[in-house]
């Protein structure tokens, strides 16, 4: 499975952004995916993650209510509806198939990994 981010872009504080996250070669729709960021000289951190069926789907504290993680397997794709964008949500954000239809936050759960989209979220 081939995954590839994209919607990144520069915003302003409290823009609204959604980005989308395309599979190719096989389909995605039996796994969970998540979405990942990293910061600059950080880790790369969990922020939401959706199960196969997208019936269930999990949130890093800090995102909760502002961020959104969706999928439409009919498409093969999975978006991330990022609102009131804070400069601190800054960062490459990345998503990722698991080889579960369920998973949780652990960068190890996942398997296949999109080369990533960037969101700059000036002050």
């Amino acid at each position: 499975v081939q995954l590839q981010a994209s919607g990144g872009g520069l915003v302003q504080t409290g823009d609204s952004l959604r980005l989308s996250c395309a599979a190719s070669g096989r389909t995605f729709s039996n796994n969970a995916v998540g979405w990942f960021r990293q910061a600059p000289g950080k880790e790369r951190n969990f922020v939401a993650s959706i199960a196969w069926r997208g019936g269930t789907s999990s949130y890093e504290d800090s995102v909760k209510g502002r961020f959104t993680v969706s999928r439409d397997n009919a498409k093969n794709r999975v978006y991330l509806q990022i609102n009131s964008l804070k400069p601190e949500d800054t960062a490459v954000y990345y998503c990722a198939s698991a080889l579960r239809p369920y998973a949780g936050s652990g960068v190890h759960e996942y398997r296949y990994w999109g080369q990533g989209t960037q969101v700059t979220v000036s002050s």
